[in-house]
């Protein structure tokens, strides 16, 4: 059977592909477009597979908030390109849509999207972008008002920070204030009754040590320690941070001024606690030059070579 243009198109339109994967796929299977759609399933399986060793710190964070119902779901990349492309943000919008009806981050992987599961929507994003990916969190809740806010906005809705803020009250630009306030400050808990008391115990026990180092007697020094915790509580917890729209107050403070109370909050950072591996690729560059003999225009030739296969804007282009 020819392959026609009109028949790769048709299957680039259906699954995404390449040119070059979808005409491949339509001439294996002679023209079968039902065949081909499996064939490149297939090969975009086995492309995953490969790269799911690959870290992916990177990506977007999105909200989404319907009926008093607010998701906040974190989808990583490699790189934050991917963060940039379309199809990218297109794909991370319905997930966190679809994240309002499911209770957990398995139950999303699992949940339909346009007829298929989030699990196999990213396989084919891998498999066409070209980078692992991972739906990596997801955190729901729920009260009277939910107000969100996303940080480093790439389109709406998704960015490199996410905020939900559930409140009691009708004020959401108040809400929205403290949202933001979120995002800036990153406070670890709410109040001092939320704060983890292994983490309490370990400051104490850092000031302590500093505090003796002064060589003041022990009964001193628990005074010290006294108002040294009062700091890191008021510090660490959402209530007792200066509130970022007006410090003279506390955020607690400011919410009684407006007739509120904060009840909960979440906040998702893209990439938080993954570790990353870091290249400097102008030292590697810079090392391979000075360990041969390359000639100006070769090594010219190495440097843009590995500014466009690796990442734009490094300092390698300064060097040119």
């Amino acid at each position: 059977m020819a392959i026609t243009a009109a028949l790769v198109k048709e299957l680039r339109d259906n699954t995404g592909a390449g040119m070059m994967d979808a005409k491949k796929a339509l001439t294996e299977n002679n023209g079968d477009m039902e065949v081909s759609m499996d064939w490149l399933r297939t090969k975009g399986l086995a492309k995953a597979a490969k790269k799911s060793g690959r870290t992916a710190a990177e990506g977007l964070v999105a909200v989404a908030v319907k009926n008093g119902t607010g998701v906040v779901v974190e989808v990583n990349s490699e790189t934050d390109f991917v963060g940039k492309n379309a199809d990218f943000q297109s794909m991370v919008a319905k997930i966190a849509t679809a994240g309002l009806s499911v209770e957990t981050v398995d139950a999303l992987a699992n949940a339909d999207v346009g007829g298929k599961p989030v699990s196999e929507l990213l396989t084919d994003a891998i498999a066409t972008i070209g980078e692992n990916m991972s739906l990596r969190r997801m955190v729901k809740v729920s009260g009277e008002l939910v107000v969100s806010y996303v940080h480093n906005s790439v389109a709406d809705g998704m960015g490199k920070i996410g905020v939900l803020v559930t409140l009691s009250g009708d004020n959401e630009a108040f809400g929205k204030q403290v949202a933001m306030h979120i995002a800036a400050a990153n406070p670890t808990a709410l109040n001092e009754a939320s704060l983890n008391p292994v983490d309490i115990e370990k400051e104490k026990q850092i000031q302590m040590d500093i505090a003796r180092e002064s060589g003041k007697p022990e009964a001193v020094i628990e005074k010290m320690i006294v108002g040294r915790m009062k700091k890191f509580v008021a510090e660490s917890t959402l209530m007792g941070q200066a509130f970022v729209v007006n410090p003279d107050l506390t955020v607690e403070a400011a919410a009684k001024e407006a007739g509120l109370e904060i009840l909960n909050f979440v906040r998702l950072e893209v990439g938080d606690g993954i570790e990353k591996k870091t290249e400097d690729f102008a030292a590697e560059v810079a090392k391979t030059m000075s360990s041969s003999s390359i000639s100006r225009s070769n090594s010219t030739y190495f440097i843009l070579r590995v500014c466009i296969c690796r990442r734009s804007n490094c300092s390698l282009c300064l060097f040119l």
